[in-house]
């Protein structure tokens, strides 16, 4: 199992939300096609099939646990693969 698959599973998983390192959350959401715009210390991503866009921001080094969630939510709805 590869990085990629290892930072999916700890999201897929739910049970370490605040524990998720920003660096590897980014790496794990480009990695599904999304394309990154920086402006300051927020990140947004876009993907072309996807009516949703994604904005997060690093808290320390960690990924916000709400935006964790928010990005379960997406990768359940549209069944998205690392």
């Amino acid at each position: 199992m590869g990085r990629k698959e290892k930072i999916y599973e700890k999201v897929m998983s739910g049970k370490s939300d605040s524990n998720i390192d920003f660096s590897d959350f980014r790496y794990m959401i480009q990695s599904m096609g999304f394309r990154e715009r920086i402006r300051g210390d927020h990140y947004f991503m876009s993907r072309g099939d996807m009516l949703e866009r994604i904005n997060i921001q690093p808290k320390g080094n960690k990924a916000k646990p709400y935006q964790v969630k928010q990005i379960r939510e997406l990768i359940k709805k549209y069944k998205l693969e690392v």
